[in-house]
């Protein structure tokens, strides 16, 4: 059997086609997952549906007459850049959940959320706004949002239930910073803080895909992939134009990529609690790019059955040729 991937952090911007991959690598059989991509079967975490339900929580805030807690408007950027850095703490809960194959069983999947939600703004030293919305009002936001946020903890526990023996883990993120940005990005904007932040136990294992596209493509495929009431999808959500200048307009693997002093990889130096003291750890990612400048996996948000030979056999050569690459390094 080939060396298996255990954890694979799909980066990129907005649109680039992460989601795409994710539903492209989920349809394979066991058999090409482990021959032509190194991988088991695919377990999967995503940042977005917290990015969704913030947005959703602002909404009933508004509808109660108070103001936004997350956002300065419903298609406006983080009132707080450093929630960037919320995301990446609840991915690492997600993650320390999943290896622990823990089952979250609560009366509210809302009102567990909301604690979440200030459990990780405590973290990263952020305020907990919710903990101040008077208990009547947190009541009926809950019952309001009970339902999209007991499917996406129904999903977790689905997914934390499942044997990880031979899987490999997705996870998906998308960061950047502001258009015209010099390098590197100030944190807590780009991948640098993303990979300060993330768990050291994904760091121990994990290898990067990008999926590459310049800031202009990102734009177009993100107006493009937009519908309708399709926020809460993965694959059909647009990102504000605002938030894709501000936070999108260019991001730092490629900067990443030039630094590390081991090509093929990113270089991540973090202060690592060993005991009662801190020291100093490198991890070295391995990174490769997934070419998908001209387009190969809009046609994947399609229904299965009519996706085409030629269309297939583009995206799993160029997949195929990025993960050899990482087993590689």
């Amino acid at each position: 059997m080939s060396q298996l991937l255990d954890t694979i952090l799909l980066f990129s911007l907005p649109a680039s086609g992460k989601s795409e991959v994710r539903r492209y690598l989920a349809s394979l059989t066991p058999d090409q997952c482990r021959n032509d991509f190194h991988m088991g079967p695919t377990l999967q975490l995503d940042d977005y549906p917290y990015v969704h339900l913030m947005h959703r929580i602002d909404d009933e805030l508004k509808a109660s007459g108070l103001g936004y807690a997350y956002y300065h408007g419903p298609n406006r950027p983080f009132r707080d850049n450093w929630t960037w850095a919320v995301l990446i703490e609840l991915l690492n809960e997600d993650y320390a959940n999943l290896m622990a194959s823990r089952q979250t069983l609560v009366a509210s999947a809302a009102q567990h959320l909301f604690d979440r939600l200030d459990a990780a703004h405590a973290r990263v030293g952020l305020s907990q706004p919710l903990g101040e919305i008077p208990h009547r009002i947190r009541v009926r936001m809950a019952e309001a949002l009970e339902e999209e946020c007991r499917a996406e903890l129904d999903a977790l526990n689905r997914q934390n239930a499942q044997d990880k023996t031979g899987r490999t883990l997705v996870i998906e993120a998308a960061r950047g910073g502001a258009h015209g940005s010099a390098f590197p990005l100030c944190p807590p904007h780009g991948y640098d803080t993303a990979f300060q932040t993330l768990s050291p136990a994904i760091l121990e294992t994990a290898s990067v895909l990008y999926v590459w596209v310049d800031p202009v493509e990102s734009r177009r495929k993100n107006i493009e992939r937009g519908r309708p009431n399709g926020q809460g999808s993965i694959l059909h959500h647009s990102v504000p134009m605002e938030v894709m200048l501000g936070q999108y307009g260019t991001d730092d693997m490629a900067w990443l990529m030039e630094q590390s002093d081991r090509p093929g990889t990113i270089r991540v130096e973090r202060l690592i609690q060993e005991g009662d003291r801190y020291a100093s750890k490198v991890y070295h990612l391995p990174v490769a790019r997934f070419d998908n400048r001209n387009d190969l996996t809009t046609f994947v948000r399609e229904e299965q059955k009519l996706w085409k030979p030629a269309d297939v056999q583009a995206i799993h050569g160029g997949l195929k040729a990025a993960f050899d690459q990482l087993v590689k390094k």
